[in-house]
């Protein structure tokens, strides 16, 4: 599993609009994603699988992060 940070104004579905970040900043919030722990598809991109984006929704209507898979930020 590796961490990974979204792009600014990047679309949090989207693999490509992640960057490889041991270290993400995330400002603390609850409005958006900042960061993800997922499997890196070989190419420095996280595989966003059913898991991944279930936990992305969980952390999203509960507005709290859910690490170690999901990090928000405001």
């Amino acid at each position: 599993m590796a961490l990974f940070q979204l792009n600014s104004g990047g679309d949090p579905t989207d693999p490509q609009d992640y960057t490889p970040n041991a270290s993400p900043i995330c400002p603390s919030g609850t409005n958006q994603v900042c960061s993800i722990t997922a499997t890196d598809d070989g190419t420095g991109h996280p595989v966003i699988n059913t898991a991944v984006l279930q936990a992305m929704v969980r952390a999203l209507n509960s507005r709290t992060s859910n690490p170690p898979t999901v990090t928000l930020k405001a």
